[in-house]
């Protein structure tokens, strides 16, 4: 019978999809699951090098004067080695006047270009002027103009670099956690690659995933490749693919923390969304068989991890269409057929199992990533890390890891919109909530 055929067909690549699926998954329960290792330090250097603190900035006039004026007071750093440059790209508001104001070096650049108004083409302006400058800046820390940092940040990233780290992130933290319940959610998801994922990574000597605030480079890369040599929509991890393609080792620095402004509303998540999922889709595409030849070519397995995990982006279009769709049509179907059960079904020549069982399989595994891999994740971050979240008492994020699972439902259905979208780098509503 035909819709046997087809209900076997379809199952089968059901079966291939669910596999493909499953692969980056188990590798993110397996990071989950080694958090006891411990974390890398980087030996205390009494040697201080010089440092350019470069941050691209378009109508940031709401917090980038507390950005750069608490770098200046906070930093347990000789401030007479760290510049600050903004880079005011196309701003119409007072952006560079209180970058200067607070003690940066400002760098305008206004482009009637349209295609260039995305930050990559702010920092590769920013770059050709700080190599222009003739200033030996030893390393580069990339901040977005809301990011505020660890008082030791710069001194912690100045010990990986004089332990050999060239390339590095640090632990991304939230300025807002505790803003709402959205945040909490929110910075829990996000958090996880620091705290879980990227710990695991280091200490298995696995290249961490480094994309944007905080991340620290070596001029010396800089100098070498004329500049800052990405113009795509997610900039900082093409910069990352590049420089692993060239045998660059990309470095975890645990207690260097930078905090960031998390979305706080669905708005805003579908807006920082947009461009990730349509960069990561631009990026995939372009660099996946690079990665894998490079996995098999210098047998490092740092380059099929990056491409499993960037594959998430696809995996949310799948899990929002492809997935729903399967399993109401099969419950439908079996259902329709009199609600068969698994000997029934069998020998009418339907692959798989009949309805009943169908149900109870879809309703335990959404149990188990619900809660096993949903909320208890959540709790134990709490319980780890609620320090380096903003949080003085861990009862504060427990509404977070309860709301935890919603959450990665919104992540999923606003990458799926932002696949097919063509962002811009336009102004962001800023939240009030902040670290200081």
């Amino acid at each position: 019978m035909w819709h046997v055929t087809l209900y076997n067909v379809l199952t089968q690549i059901n079966n291939v999809l669910l596999i493909l699926i499953g692969i980056p998954f188990i590798l993110q329960f397996l990071y989950m699951f080694l958090f006891w290792l411990p974390k890398r330090k980087f030996p205390k250097n009494e040697e201080k090098k010089r440092i350019c603190v470069i941050i691209p900035a378009h109508n940031e006039e709401d917090v980038i004067f507390d950005t750069v004026r608490l770098l200046f007071e906070r930093q347990n750093y000789p401030k007479e080695l760290f510049d600050v440059y903004v880079v005011a790209h196309n701003c119409t508001d007072n952006t560079a006047q209180l970058a200067e104001k607070a003690g940066a070096k400002v760098l305008v650049l206004d482009d009637p270009d349209p295609k260039k108004h995305i930050v990559s083409y702010a920092l590769k302006f920013g770059y050709e002027h700080i190599l222009a400058s003739g200033i030996d800046y030893s390393f580069s820390i990339r901040l977005d103009a809301d990011n505020h940092v660890c008082d030791d940040f710069l001194s912690l990233m100045n010990d990986a670099y004089l332990s050999g780290a060239k390339i590095a992130r640090p632990y991304e933290s939230a300025l807002n956690m505790t803003q709402n319940q959205f945040t909490r959610a929110c910075g829990l998801y996000y958090i996880f690659d620091s705290r879980f994922s990227s710990r695991v990574r280091e200490r298995l000597h696995i290249d961490a995933h480094v994309n944007g605030p905080g991340s620290m480079t070596d001029m010396e890369i800089i100098k070498k490749i004329g500049g800052y040599d990405t113009v795509s929509i997610t900039e900082d991890t093409e910069f990352c693919f590049k420089r692993m393609l060239e045998g660059y080792r990309c470095r975890f620095v645990e207690d260097a923390v930078v905090y960031e402004d998390l979305p706080s509303s669905f708005r805003d998540t579908m807006n920082r969304n947009k461009r990730i999922a349509a960069g990561n889709a631009r990026l995939l595409g372009k660099y996946t068989l690079k990665m894998c030849w490079n996995t098999i070519k210098q047998l490092r397995f740092s380059f099929f991890e990056q491409i499993l995990t960037y594959n998430f982006t696809f995996i949310c279009l799948l899990l929002c269409t492809w997935i729903p769709a399967y399993y109401i049509y099969a419950c439908a179907y079996l259902g329709g057929m009199g609600a068969l059960t698994g000997a029934e079904a069998a020998a009418l020549g339907i692959a798989g199992p009949g309805l009943w069982q169908l149900l109870v399989i879809i309703g335990i595994c959404l149990g188990a990533l619900f809660f096993i891999a949903g909320i208890s994740q959540g709790l134990l971050l709490i319980l780890l890390d609620y320090k380096k979240m903003g949080a003085n008492k861990r009862r504060e994020l427990l509404s977070g890891a309860l709301l935890f699972p919603a959450f990665t439902v919104v992540y999923c259905v606003t990458m799926t919109f932002g696949l097919f979208s063509k962002p811009k780098w336009v102004k962001i509503n800023r939240n009030t909530g902040k670290k200081e």
